[in-house]
């Protein structure tokens, strides 16, 4: 195994530990990433890569979001990982969906975003003509999450100096000492990023904060000839999000998606696009929550997202080229942080916000340490 003492080590080598791994390398400690499998597979990869801030819930999340975004912004250049488009526009289709956005857009989480009129959103060239109006926001980025997580991770490791142990299965962990597959590694602090794998190590803290599992659907369509001038959302959005729930206008808006989709509320789907180099568009999402989730992507909940999609895009008959389920750890909380035992720190994002606020998260886990 080579070296086996470090300064910190990092469990876990999705976005929420390489986030972690680049604030240790800043703070000038000697990193490791122990992570079980080969290469990033789980929740890192299977997203969007939308860097969101408009809509995050008001306080840390927020705050964490838009740092999250301009240290994507700083990293991504360095670590040659291309930025597909900027910004979001959210798209309301009813009267009451626009009066929600126009409520946020007066707020202070609102600042520096703009309203649209029906036609200026039709003047977009890629949203229909029949929306009641729409939000500019210039606040998001947007990155391929398959491509951006190996770069990221070659880049903490050659421009860092950051070490990785992939195939490395952790079994236990105490102060000072991790107990691992090839022998033991020592670090003055240790950092657990375990993702999904919630039953491992500390399963007692995530049950004590109520954390379960959350299984969504994506899709990738082809290409259909237009640029999107952003990220999209839709009305569902504003009612999942939770940085629009003190809108006065928002119980208006539930009670109508209640009355007219009802089927797509019962299975947590709300819309995102964005798009790549190649022009093909990523598409989602749905939330099914369960201890253990299901692997099977029912096809009823792909034609209720891709519904939503051709009512907002003018997208008649979107292509679906691929198809795949991701799973994060979800609970109460947007995230949480606390130390199990001395010099070790367990980390979780439990709001599927990690592309969106990881690197926020890892800044206040490291200006906080021994408060926590």
């Amino acid at each position: 195994m080579g070296e086996t003492h470090f300064d910190c080590a990092v469990i876990g080598a999705g976005i929420v530990g390489l986030a972690h791994a680049l604030a240790a390398s800043r703070a000038g400690l000697r990193v490791v990433v122990l992570e079980r499998e080969a290469r990033a597979t789980g929740a890192s990869i299977r997203n969007f890569g939308f860097v969101t801030v408009t809509g995050q819930e008001q306080g840390d999340c927020w705050r964490r979001a838009r740092r999250a975004r301009d240290v994507w912004a700083e990293v991504a250049p360095q670590a040659g990982i291309a930025v597909h488009h900027r910004g979001l526009v959210f798209a309301a289709r009813r009267p009451e969906a626009l009066a929600v956005l126009e409520e946020f857009a007066a707020g202070p989480m609102g600042a520096g975003c703009r309203l649209l009129t029906a036609a200026e959103a039709a003047g977009l060239g890629a949203l229909r003509a029949d929306l009641a109006g729409a939000m500019h926001s210039p606040h998001e980025l947007r990155v391929e999450s398959r491509d951006a997580i190996p770069r990221l991770t070659a880049w903490l490791a050659e421009a860092r100096g950051v070490a990785f142990r992939p195939v490395t299965a952790v079994h236990a962990v105490e102060t000072g000492r991790v107990h691992c597959s090839g022998g033991p590694i020592t670090a003055d602090r240790i950092i657990v990023c375990p993702g999904t794998d919630i039953r491992t190590l500390f399963p007692e803290v995530f049950a004590r904060r109520a954390v379960t599992l959350c299984k969504l659907h994506m899709l990738r369509v082809a290409a259909p000839g237009f640029r999107l001038p952003g990220a999209v959302m839709s009305d569902l959005g504003l009612a999942r999000y939770r940085g629009y729930a003190a809108a006065p206008g928002l119980p208006r808006l539930a009670a109508r998606l209640q009355a007219e989709q009802a089927a797509e509320l019962s299975h947590g789907i709300h819309l995102i696009v964005v798009q790549g180099a190649d022009g093909s568009r990523v598409v989602g999402d749905s939330h099914h929550y369960a201890p253990s989730p299901d692997p099977f992507q029912p096809a009823e909940v792909d034609a209720l997202i891709l519904r939503e999609l051709s009512a907002v895009l003018d997208l008649p008959r979107p292509e679906v080229v691929e198809r795949w389920v991701g799973v994060y750890p979800s609970g109460p909380e947007t995230a949480f942080y606390e130390s199990p035992a001395p010099g070790v720190m367990l980390v979780s994002v439990t709001s599927g916000t990690g592309a969106s606020t990881a690197f926020g998260l890892a800044e206040d886990v490291f200006e906080n340490w021994g408060k926590a």
